[in-house]
This record gives C-alpha cells, structure tokens and sequence, in this order.
C-alpha cells in the first residue's frame, strides 16, 4: 500500500513551483501585461484631463501672479493682483457679498421646493411620469440664455409679474430695475429649476424600506412625526449630496446674472455675482491677470465650503452601514 509523504517540500522543489496568481511574488511583467488594457482605456480620459483641465489650470494660476491684458506678454507682478483685489477693490467685495446672499437664499429655498414635489410625487398613483418631466423641464431649460431673457422680461417694467401684482393691489414696479429686488429675479429663476434635484430625492425617498413606516405607525406616530424620525434620516445622504452640488453651482451663476443685469450688474451693482465681476474684468477690462486671481479665490472659497460641509456632516448625516459600528 502506498504512503503519502507528509515531509514540506524543498527549497528547490518551492523555486521549481509556478507563483500562484494571487502571489504577491509573481514576476512584475505579468502584472503589467494584465494592466495595459486599463490604460488604454484610460488614455483618452488622461489626455483630456492633462489638456483641457490642468494645463490651463497652471496657466490660470501663472496668469494670476502677472499683468497681463491680452494684447501684450504677461508681466509679474507677484501678489499684486490678490492684494488689490483683497484690500483695494470695494466692487470686488460687494460681488462677494451679493453672491453669498444669493447662495444663501436661493439653495435652501430650492432644496425646499424640490423636497416637497418629491413627496408630492411619491403619493401620486397615475400621471406621476408626466408629473416628473414636467417638473424637471426647467432644469433642461433654465441655463439658457434665452429663458433668462424671457425671465427678465417677465419682471421688468410692464410685465407679467408686476402686472399681476398691481392687480392685486401690491404696486411693486419693475423687479429689474429696482435695486433691492433685482438679485431676487435671478433668486426665483434658480428656484424654478428644482428638477434635477427633485428627480434626486425621489429616487431616495423611494429607497426608503416601507417597514420603518409600518413601525412607526404602530408606535403611534402620525406623518409629521414619521416624516421627522424617519424620512429626515434616512434622506439625509441625499439631501447632503443634494446641498453640495447646488451649493458649488450657485457660487459659479453666470449665464441668468449676465442675462437679467443686461451684463453690466446693474442697478447700482444688486446683480454683480462674483462671476460676472471676473468676466468684467477679464473680458471687458482686459485686465486678465486680475481674473485669473479672482477665479483661483473663487476656487479656494469653493473648496473651504465643501470641506466644511464634509465635516460638519458627521453631526447629521447618517448612512444605513454605520448601524453595526
């Protein structure tokens, strides 16, 4: 009868054997004959991120540091240009300000909307895909030039909406031209778009395990309650990723901004968003340099909120898979 020999191989006999696939040991060509599909794959994305994005993000930041007016070859200037437009620049300030009191009112305002015809949605039986695109149509829309204008048109002087209003028995004139209700035209216009958002909550609140409802309404708690104890939580990823996406996009208005204010901010600067301001001063004052300072602090500002919503999130923000931790 033949035995089976229990002795460990030998040193020969473990370099003769073949590396598994998983070994760590396993000769690097190998390794990378499996990886070049990938990067091939990738190779286009790469090309285009090197050249569309942080090429002309070096320059941007080289242009940043220089006086430089389009026509003639960048001169440095170091800090010049940041200093200025920190310390010396009231309009740069006031563009500051008129844009954070838009992202201030406008993202939660939109937030709001877009949560509550996401809950509108959910209980609708029939008509709810009809509902939806109707209700995500301005999203497609809204960032056009066209629809800005119109949206203008609708506020100025003898339109539709102060018409409405004075019939109503509130004489509030035009909207555009008046400088304390001009920033909330473009503030309702980017209201009106809450379909990309809506479209986002809906899809989470149908996420939403229906046993959590059934527990809570066995507890005795009515839709108030239930909303507050369980749709808040369980939404609150998607309200966050809702809020960061909306909180970059309205520091970078532009197109309704140029649009309303017929592309000079007026009146009195109301409607100069931060954008604007970079684009007046790029464009129309050739002073580039300049510009590409204000771009990277709108950069940076950009980045220090988001941080801040990142971290501040762990109060309030809770995911299903941190149960067990």
């Amino acid at each position: 009868m033949s035995t089976v020999s229990t002795e460990a191989p030998s040193g020969a006999d473990r370099a003769a054997q073949p590396p598994r696939p998983d070994s760590p040991k396993r000769p690097r060509r190998v390794r990378r004959e499996k990886q070049w599909p990938a990067y091939v794959f990738l190779t286009p994305w790469m090309l285009g991120a090197a050249v569309l994005t942080l090429v002309p993000m070096g320059v941007s930041l080289y242009l940043s540091f220089t006086d430089y007016n389009l026509l003639d070859a960048p001169r440095w200037v170091g800090l010049r240009n940041y200093t200025e437009m920190l310390t010396e620049d009231p309009r740069y300030w006031r563009s500051v300000g008129t844009t954070l009191l838009y992202v201030v009112v406008a993202v939660p305002l939109k937030l709001v909307l877009a949560l509550g015809a996401a809950l509108l949605l959910k209980t609708l039986g029939r008509g709810r895909s009809f509902y939806r695109s109707a209700f995500y149509a301005p999203s497609l829309l809204g960032a056009s030039m066209t629809v800005a204008l119109v949206w203008r048109a609708l506020f100025n002087d003898g339109g539709t909406v102060p018409e409405l209003l004075g019939a109503i028995g509130i004489d509030s004139g035009g909207w555009v031209g008046d400088p304390d209700l001009a920033v909330f035209v473009v503030v309702l216009l980017t209201v009106w778009q809450f379909g990309a958002p809506m479209v986002i909550f809906l899809a989470g609140l149908q996420q939403i395990p229906p046993d959590l409802y059934e527990a809570a309404a066995l507890d005795g708690a009515g839709r108030r309650r239930q909303f507050v104890s369980v749709t808040v939580p369980m939404l609150s990823p998607v309200v966050f990723f809702n809020l960061v996406l909306e909180m970059i996009q309205s520091f970078q208005v532009f197109t309704p901004a140029f649009a309303i204010s017929g592309g000079n901010g007026g009146p009195a600067d109301s409607t100069m968003f931060y954008t604007l301001y970079l684009y007046e001063r790029g464009f129309t004052a050739s002073h580039m340099g300049y510009a590409a300072a204000m771009a990277w602090m709108l950069l940076i500002a950009i980045g220090v909120v988001t941080l801040v919503l990142f971290r501040t999130s762990r109060s309030w923000v809770f995911y299903t898979d941190e149960e067990g931790r």
